[in-house]
């Protein structure tokens, strides 16, 4: 028989403070907060549960008992926990995400060592990626990009700077990974999405008139990074074995907005993609958006990101561009979601101690 939520919640919230129950009825009530950072104002929600017996609790432990209840819930439904979810998946998802956290720690670090690179990181991703071709299913994000022959072609010139960071890391992240090192197809684009959170966190730093510590805690309070669940779960990208063909990625510079729209078209991205991008398409992104504003259809999008990016939390241009780097960073490829994992140490029972 299953447990519903609201026979077990009762219950359970007196274990918060392990207390005995001392009544039957409960009241939530809800205290807002102005918390003011760099003179921007957030209302943060305050939970507290009061009963006759005097005794309150805070929102972790009101959260607390859902997940117990949660769980309760699942085994009495299921019967078994291998109805809802595979232990061995839960494990590879594990192994996954902390190698995650691992590589961005290490890009961080070097990023935030070199952040004159951060432009070029975006660049190299992006001109990693539109090598993509519909029509023979070739190119695209596959770190190709790495071969002499590739990054010494013209539109990739300024880009071995980026490259070189990229190589360093590599070296770092190989020495800790546990399953074989890493592609740089997931590498390349791993980089980018670290050097696109420091524009973001750059810009609240900015807005608290250059104090770091507040403007980490306005972007906390604001900022996007919640955005990008859906990013972290393309990791797998196998690299390529050569280059990719020359001739299909523009040199940004030099190329009209209609070359670069018509390029954009071609691997599934409009005017909106081109204009959320347009730090990925060259050091001065005030330049190539001025540039792009010349444009009729893609003006429209230039004066959006630009007015968004003047507010405190700058949600229509992080979330899309996100949403379009996330597009960007899968063209073509065949995402192995078992990637980085790798079969966890056997233990002898008969050793354990009891």
């Amino acid at each position: 028989m299953g447990v519903s939520f609201l026979s077990t919640l009762p219950s359970l919230l007196p274990l918060a403070h392990d207390s005995p129950p001392t009544t039957t009825t409960t009241t939530i009530r809800h205290h807002p907060r102005l918390v003011t950072i760099c003179g921007y104002n957030k209302i943060k929600a305050s939970y507290h549960v009061i009963d006759e017996g005097h005794f309150s609790l805070k929102r972790r432990d009101i959260l607390k008992s859902l997940g117990m209840t949660i769980g309760l819930e699942l085994i009495g439904s299921s019967g078994s926990l291998v109805g809802t979810a595979n232990a061995a998946d839960l494990i590879q998802r594990r192994q996954r995400s902390e190698f995650q956290s691992k590589i961005k720690g290490t890009l961080f670090t070097a990023i935030k060592g070199n952040p004159d690179l951060v432009p070029s990181l975006l660049t190299l991703a992006l001109n990693d990626a539109v090598t993509y071709d519909k029509a023979t299913k070739s190119g695209g994000p596959n770190g190709s990009i790495r071969f002499s022959s590739e990054i010494s072609r013209p539109e990739n010139r300024r880009l071995s700077g980026a490259l070189s960071l990229i190589e360093e890391a590599k070296k770092e992240i190989d020495s800790y990974s546990k399953a074989g090192p890493i592609s740089y197809a997931d590498l390349i684009h791993y980089a980018a999405q670290s050097a696109v959170k420091s524009t973001f966190i750059a810009a609240a730093i900015r807005k608290c008139g250059g104090n770091e510590e507040k403007g980490n805690l306005l972007y906390t309070a604001y900022g996007s990074n919640g955005q990008w669940g859906l990013f972290d779960k393309q990791f797998g990208r196998e690299d390529a074995q050569e280059p990719d063909p020359e001739g299909r990625v523009p040199l940004w510079e030099k190329a009209s907005v209609q070359e670069m729209k018509d390029k954009f078209s071609a691997v599934g991205l409009g005017p909106r993609q081109l204009a959320v991008l347009s730090a990925f398409l060259g050091p001065d992104q005030a330049a190539t958006e001025a540039k792009l504003a010349s444009d009729k259809d893609v003006a429209p999008w230039v004066d959006k990101y630009q007015r968004s990016r003047e507010t405190v939390s700058q949600t229509d241009y992080e979330v899309d561009l996100i949403t379009t780097f996330t597009k960007l960073s899968t063209l073509g490829q065949q995402i192995n979601y078992e990637a980085y994992t790798y079969a966890p140490p056997k233990i002898d029972i008969t050793k354990l101690k009891l």
